[in-house]
């Protein structure tokens, strides 16, 4: 039985025993992270100029076959949104956690970069990141030199390949992600004891089906959301508000 405990309520012993006795934790966290440090969520990105196209075919091979540009300067607009953010109290808590607990994995759906720069090491990034280029026939990665030498055109032409273009290293609808951080992802999964799921509602997959194969291995799940989600009832406790609130209170447990 899951059980929800609010941002204002006193932290119960046993959810405090179950972490300080976690020695394997996997972190698998969502949009909801992100937005917090005001990251504008996929759809929520058609903004201004943008709010006339559909998303769906600025992020699909397809599109970016029939109009090159228009999705490379969609990119590039995101890009520029993520500039003016910053990780917030949540990344930087499970880089913290990760100091204080043996083995932990964070497993993220985000592209912004956020974990590594609020310091985390081991992290699976299931949809790639957008502030790395590719090249579109090779997917050798771009260096940043070469996006700033060639910043006047749009798209970058790749230097890999004649006809190849530069294209964000992120997994668009309809292309499959990467079978090696998958597995990487599954496996920590199966072997982790504790699993934490912050800021996803658990509908897109396959991540969604990580937390259920680590409760399937005898993992037990916190989830933190400020809703129940699909992935709710799997949880044992539900602590209910932002990441970026629950996220360092658990630290905190870590460290008295």
């Amino acid at each position: 039985m899951t059980r929800s405990i609010g941002v204002d309520a006193a932290l119960d012993p046993d959810l405090a025993r179950l972490l300080t006795q976690a020695r394997s934790v996997v972190v698998l966290t969502g949009a909801g992270v992100s937005a917090e440090s005001g990251v504008p969520t996929f759809r929520d990105a058609q903004q201004g100029l943008w709010a006339r196209h559909d998303p769906m075919a600025l992020a699909t091979p397809e599109g970016f076959a029939r109009d090159p540009a228009l999705v490379w300067d969609w990119y590039q607009w995101r890009r520029e949104l993520i500039a003016n953010t910053a990780p917030n109290p949540g990344h930087r808590a499970i880089a913290e956690l990760a100091e204080r607990i043996p083995d932990l994995v964070v497993i993220t759906q985000n592209v912004d970069g956020f974990h590594q720069l609020a310091g985390s090491g081991t992290v699976l990034e299931l949809h790639g990141n957008i502030q790395r280029s590719i090249c579109s026939r090779t997917r050798r990665d771009i260096p940043p030199s070469w996006l700033h030498e060639h910043a006047d055109r749009s798209p970058v032409p790749s230097p890999h390949h004649p006809h190849g273009l530069a294209r964000p290293d992120v997994v668009w609808f309809g292309e499959t992600l990467d079978e090696v951080v998958l597995g990487d992802a599954f496996a920590a999964a199966q072997r982790c004891d504790l699993m934490i799921v912050a800021g996803t509602s658990g509908v897109v997959h396959p991540a969604a089906s990580i937390p259920v194969v680590a409760v399937e291995h005898g993992a037990r799940m916190i989830e933190i959301n400020p809703v129940e989600s699909e992935l709710s009832q799997l949880a044992e406790w539900h602590l209910v508000g932002p990441s970026a609130t629950w996220l360092p209170r658990l630290v905190e447990i870590l460290v008295e």
